[in-house]
C-alpha cells in the first residue's frame, strides 16, 4: 500500500510579510507610547517616582526596538513542511564506466 504524502496546511505557514510588519509596528508604537507616558509622569510625579519615570523614558527606546525586532511567538512553533515535489538530489560523480 503505498504511503500518502502529507498534506501541506495553509495554517502550517508562518505569517505574510505585511502581517509580520504590522504586528512590530504595532508593538514598537505601544512601547513608544509608554514612553511618552513616562516623559509626562517626570513633571508630575514627586521624588523617587520621577527617577523611575525618567529611567523609563531612557531605556524604553532600546526595549521597543529590540522587542519589535523579535520573532513573533508563533514563529517558533510553526514548522514549514517542504512540498512533495522537491526532493534533494546527490549530484553523481562520473566514474571511468560511465564514459
Amino acid at each position: 500500500m503505498p504511503m500518502k504524502k502529507p498534506q501541506q496546511s495553509i495554517t502550517s505557514l508562518p505569517a505574510s510579510p505585511d502581517d509580520e510588519r504590522r504586528a512590530r509596528i504595532r508593538k514598537y508604537s505601544i512601547t513608544m507610547t509608554i514612553r511618552l507616558v513616562c516623559f509626562a509622569l517626570v513633571f508630575v510625579l514627586p521624588g523617587w517616582w520621577q527617577l523611575v519615570a525618567i529611567v523609563g523614558a531612557v531605556i524604553l527606546p532600546y526595549i521597543a526596538v529590540v522587542v519589535a525586532n523579535t520573532g513573533s511567538s508563533r514563529a517558533g512553533d510553526v514548522t514549514v513542511m517542504r512540498p512533495g515535489a522537491i526532493v534533494p538530489v546527490r549530484p553523481t560523480v562520473p566514474t571511468e564506466h560511465d564514459t
